[in-house]
Order: C-alpha cells, then structure tokens, then sequence
C-alpha cells in the first residue's frame, strides 16, 4: 500500500517566527503519526530557518514510524545523520535565499563528490535517497552512485496543474504527469525504490498516487496549512485516504489520457 510521510518542518516555522517553544514539531509528530502518517520528514537546514538538531533527535527518540531526515550533502549533515540514524537520509539542494527546495539534485553534475557521502552514509547503516528532477540522466546517476530510493521532484507537475486548472487533457499537465511516470518506471528498473514529493495537495495528490510502483509520498506544506483549520490529525487523514483511493486506480490516469 502507498505511504504517507508528513513533513513537519512548517509546524518548526511558526514557532521560529518567535524563538519561542510552540508549536512543538514532536507533537507534530505525535498528531501525524495518530492520523495515519507512515512517516515523519524533516528537513535540518544549514542555516536552522525551522528544524533545530534538538528537534530531530527528539522526534526519532519517540517516532513509532520511518523518520525521514532531508538534508544537503555536506560533512556537518553527514555527521548528524551517522549521529541520530534516521531511517532514511535524503540528499537535497540547499540554497540560502531560497524559499523552499527549488529543484531537484543535480548527482549527475556532481556524481564522485555524491557517491562519496552516499558510501559515507551506507557505512553507518543508513538508507540513502535522491531528491531528483523527473529526468532520465539524473535517475541514471543516481543508480552509479549507489542510492537506495529517487524521490522525484513533483513540484513542475503541480504548477502545470494549477496553471490549466487541474484539467488532465491538458498537454502540459499530461506531459508533467508523464515525466514523472517514466522516470519512476526507470527508478524501479534501476533498482530503487521511487518515491515523490513536493508542491503536492488535496486537489493535485491522487495522478501521482495512482502512478504504478510508487512506494512513498513525503507532503508537507498543503496538510499543516489545512492543520490550521481542522487539526493535524484530522488533515493527515483526509491525505492519506486520497492517497490509498487513488492507489487503489494505479495507472489509469496515465493510461486514461494517453489514450487516443
């Protein structure tokens, strides 16, 4: 069955925006993982805009489910990563200025520097994913390299989404929604486990959801903004019933709109 994993580092947002103690990302935790989460992400930044260290070693000393840590691809990160032993280390761009991750990793540019930290990672027993655009030269890398899992970046498919307003003869959208189909498809051939996420919602969620052999969605943003409204527990279970609907149709979207 797809999983769920919630990220919660906008929970951290709201508390940074006053140096103070609340909201606390572990009761985020806690309220995700009652409301079916199958996973806690949180993203360690260089410059601590939101997670702090002491959140993520909180969180996977009483986490029931996978802990996810994103994290760039530096010795300072490895360092906490072989420390706290998440689950599962993903490799992400990392920009100051930027608001959120921009775009995917670029481990075909940078493959030795990347296959160095991915061996660094494995040697502490850690699984190792790539966030990557949906791009058939970056999964190829990231085989050589020695990934686990893809994560493909699914932020294109939803612009194109909401640019055309959710209309799926569009061949924009299609094509987005194709990209990210294919490039899974190569992911499972090469090996590792394909996962998505980014830019998802309640509207945007269930063609990618339904996409064959897709493991894991890793959301964030749409489910703590709908959080303000009904509660975390609530809204991580309005996603993940989406989620195991669409799941339940794998392909067909693809299918569907390809057709003649």
């Amino acid at each position: 069955m797809i999983e769920l994993g919630v990220n919660i580092d906008h929970v951290a947002t709201v508390r940074q925006a006053r140096r103070t103690y609340e909201p606390d990302p572990v009761w985020a935790a806690a309220e995700a993982q009652l409301g079916g989460a199958d996973g806690i992400t949180m993203h360690l930044r260089e410059d601590r805009r939101h997670i702090q260290d002491h959140d993520v070693e909180r969180v996977k000393g009483m986490c029931h489910v996978k802990l996810n840590l994103e994290m760039a691809a530096t010795e300072e990160m490895v360092a906490v990563a072989c420390r706290v032993k998440p689950h599962l280390s993903m490799l992400v761009p990392e920009g100051r200025t930027e608001i959120t991750t921009e775009g995917g990793l670029d481990v075909a540019g940078q493959l030795p520097r990347l296959k160095d930290v991915v061996t660094k990672l494995k040697a502490a027993g850690l699984m190792v994913s790539a966030f990557i655009d949906a791009d058939p030269r970056q999964v190829e890398a990231a085989a050589v390299a020695g990934f686990d899992t893809c994560e493909i970046h699914t932020g294109p498919w939803a612009h194109r989404y909401y640019e055309h307003g959710g209309n799926l003869r569009h061949p924009a959208v299609l094509a987005e929604l194709s990209k990210v189909a294919d490039n899974g498809r190569r992911i499972v051939a090469a090996g590792m486990q394909f996962n998505a996420g980014h830019a998802l919602n309640y509207r945007n969620v269930q063609p990618i959801a339904a996409l064959p052999a897709l493991k894991e969605l890793h959301i964030g943003h749409a489910i703590v903004s709908r959080a303000v409204f009904v509660g975390l527990r609530q809204a991580v279970g309005e996603m993940k019933k989406l989620m195991v609907e669409a799941s339940g149709y794998a392909g067909q979207w693809v299918a569907k709109e390809t057709a003649p």
